[in-house]
């Protein structure tokens, strides 16, 4: 585990964290005037290796060579010339902090984006050494500027990583379904319509960096994934954008305590450790990974109920439910993708260089369109 202190005066700046991977919605900009809970869960933080953050340069300005440089093989709007390493915890993890005045404008119409640079300061030193992240449509975060903190160890503090085996005893599972808030609503956090449960801002992350996946792997070729839920995700732009007819290949599902069957699958989606961030791996690593964040991928293998409303508590011991479970609300539209952590994903991935997946990625805005993100 470890603190961050200021690396002008020293000050402590968080409570002691323990480091996870960084989600695959840690980018993520929903809808419109949605309202996001907050990224990180208490007690830990997460280091984003690429550069990110103002000032940005328009794709024109760049050279291949030097996007290539930097793991980048296709257009995009524009690239981040931050310093690499941010690091991001939940802003109620944050101590000895203030906002800095000048900076509080930078951000849509509801709260703070950081498109200006850093928004928080060190309370004992004035140095800007964060930006506080609360705007609509974004996940609530505070990020903290590579060159303006320090990362201490905590001592006694080790953290193990858990083993697969104890992640799936837990049950820490992501559904796919939620209720979906706006700012301003009239009826509060706490009253929900069925007409307001939506598939996931974290399912359509994770589906968006998937398919990226599935698509490298395909080889320009059909792709056949699980029926179920697995299929309702991602069978329907897989079928828009690959080819019809043999020679199919085949994804499955495989992770802990569900092997890869032999012979059976090209393609693999496998969990990603919600720690370490590693991929679960097969002791035969022939077949093309596709990772998952854990949370999505056990929901796949081990679906849950969902109740209508948002429910605490239990039911006092000994005591039996002699009603029927209606299943709980799903979403009233067909599932789709995040388009923009699809493209995000794509042009890190070589294969993007491919004259047929560089097609697909310059039809996006007609996918999009289609419905099908």
């Amino acid at each position: 585990m470890f603190i961050f202190v200021c690396a002008g005066c020293g000050a402590e700046l968080t409570v002691p964290l323990s480091q996870v991977a960084l989600p695959a919605h840690a980018h993520q900009k929903y809808g419109n005037g949605i309202q996001l809970p907050v990224l990180m869960e208490p007690g830990t933080f997460a280091v984003e290796p690429e550069p990110w953050g103002p000032p940005w340069r328009k794709w024109e300005e760049i050279h291949p060579d030097e996007a290539a440089a930097r793991g980048v093989h296709a257009p995009l709007y524009a690239l981040s010339d931050g310093a690499p390493g941010a690091t991001v915890i939940a802003p109620g993890d944050a101590r000895g902090t203030v906002l800095v005045p000048e900076n509080r404008g930078g951000g849509y119409c509801c709260g703070l984006d950081g498109s200006a640079g850093p928004n928080v300061a060190c309370a004992v030193c004035a140095l800007p050494v964060a930006s506080r992240i609360d705007d609509c449509s974004l996940w609530q975060a505070m990020w903290l500027a590579p060159g303006a903190v320090r990362r201490l160890p905590v001592d006694g503090a080790d953290a193990v990583p858990r083993s697969w085996s104890e992640l799936m005893a837990e049950g820490d599972s992501t559904p796919p379904f939620g209720p979906i808030a706006h700012w301003g609503s009239r009826l509060g956090a706490g009253h929900w319509s069925h007409h307001s449960w939506s598939w996931t801002p974290e399912w359509e992350a994770a589906a968006g960096r998937a398919l990226a996946h599935l698509l490298a792997a395909s080889e320009g070729r059909p792709v056949r994934v699980p029926e179920g839920l697995a299929a309702e995700v991602f069978q329907r732009p897989l079928d828009a954008m690959l080819p019809a007819g043999p020679p199919l290949r085949h994804a499955v599902l495989a992770g802990p305590g569900r092997p890869a069957p032999e012979g059976e699958a090209d393609i693999l989606l496998v969990p990603v450790h919600p720690q370490t961030g590693e991929p679960w791996a097969p002791a035969d690593p022939a077949a093309y990974l596709v990772p998952l964040p854990f949370g999505v991928w056990r929901w796949l293998v081990l679906p849950e109920h969902v109740p209508p409303v948002p429910m605490s508590g239990v039911l006092p011991d000994g005591v039996l439910r002699d009603d029927f479970d209606p299943p709980g609300p799903r979403a009233r539209r067909l599932f789709r993708a995040d388009p923009e952590i699809f493209r995000r994903t794509l042009v890190r991935l070589p294969d993007v260089r491919r004259p047929w997946l560089r097609t697909i990625l310059d039809d996006l805005p007609q996918y999009i369109r289609a419905g099908h993100f």
